[in-house]
């Protein structure tokens, strides 16, 4: 299925209010558009609840390969240069970490707890915590997530506000996202600016920022529910502005096919839609299990504090005590 064609087919089930899922990869090669009697035959699970999962007494490991810190500086200079020329303002840079860990991605996904979490047969599990947007009556709202810090760090949240890289990053975010909804709605304003989550994973909490976006549709959005995720496509979070541009660095910087992460997963139930940014990513890659994860690069950016927050970011969200082994090779976690 094309692109164009997943794009027709949601906007026909639209109008016919028939409920359906969509899972769109981050380039819009692979899109899948699947009515509920179709998701047994593709082996998907979804929960777009936010319910916690349940406990587990099962002990578990994970141990997590970084990237070197050399082969990040590559792609980040070339980020940072493009920057400096003018050809972007904010580009989201992203890589692969290798993991092992006893769990399947079938375990990933009962054990951890997100706001968006999917599996796709034995390919990928994921388990986002950020909206990507949400529908309800007329109301359209996005909450872009932008900025990273631990918990666990001294005066954490208020470090986090104040920093002036982050502070720019998530101001260009906003802006983005106000535009892109501007094509397609009413009225757009912004309703909370900069507020703070928390996520809790198996090595602690972490803090993010977000902000939440509201527009105002027109009453025929449910005939077209495919054309109008088409104009917001790729998320603005995870990419960068100006997009077209953006998204070029992004493919030469990175040098992988990120294939679903970074994409958008959704459902619209014949009436609202809900959908989620798929990041907090694991890919099975024949056998081999890569988490992606990435950050947004400025002009301001640290290159050893984005790669850090890149780390940082392979994680599962298992709130439990965790007994953490590092050293230059391997940061590994065995959960009792």
């Amino acid at each position: 299925m094309t692109f164009d064609q997943a794009t027709d087919q949601m906007d026909e089930y639209g109008r016919q209010r028939r409920p359906f899922l969509f899972i769109l990869d981050f380039d819009l090669k692979c899109p899948l558009v699947l009515r509920p009697d179709e998701w047994k035959a593709h082996d998907v699970a979804f929960d777009f609840s936010g319910t916690p999962a349940p406990a587990s007494p099962e002990p578990f490991w994970f141990r997590r390969y970084p990237t070197p810190f050399e082969q990040y500086r590559v792609g980040f200079d070339y980020v940072v240069k493009n920057i400096h020329l003018g050809n972007s303002f904010l580009v989201n840079l992203s890589g692969q970490t290798p993991i092992e860990t006893n769990l399947t991605l079938g375990d990933i996904y009962v054990r951890t707890t997100a706001r968006y979490k999917l599996r796709l047969a034995d390919r990928f599990v994921c388990f986002s915590p950020e909206s990507f947007v949400q529908i309800r009556g007329n109301r359209l709202a996005s909450f872009p997530m932008k900025g990273t810090i631990q918990a666990s760090l001294p005066n954490a949240e208020a470090t986090l506000l104040a920093d002036a890289k982050e502070a720019a990053e998530h101001a260009t975010i906003v802006d983005l996202i106000r535009s892109d909804l501007s094509r397609i709605a009413q009225k757009v304003w912004v309703e909370r600016y900069r507020y703070i989550d928390r996520i809790d994973t198996h090595e602690g909490g972490l803090l993010q920022v977000s902000s939440e976006i509201a527009a105002l549709l027109p009453d025929n959005w449910r005939d077209q529910p495919g054309t109008l995720l088409a104009s917001l496509l790729p998320a603005g979070s995870i990419s960068g502005a100006p997009k077209p541009k953006t998204v070029e660095l992004i493919h030469t910087a990175e040098q992988y096919d990120r294939g679903y992460y970074t994409g958008v997963c959704g459902y619209f139930d014949g009436e609202h839609l809900d959908s989620g940014v798929m990041i907090r990513f694991i890919e099975n890659q024949q056998g081999q299990l890569v988490f992606k994860s990435g950050g947004g690069i400025t002009a301001r950016s640290d290159a050893w504090s984005e790669y850090q927050e890149m780390i940082d970011k392979v994680y599962l969200p298992v709130s439990v005590e965790a007994d953490l082994s590092i050293n230059s090779q391997e940061n590994s976690s065995f959960i009792p």
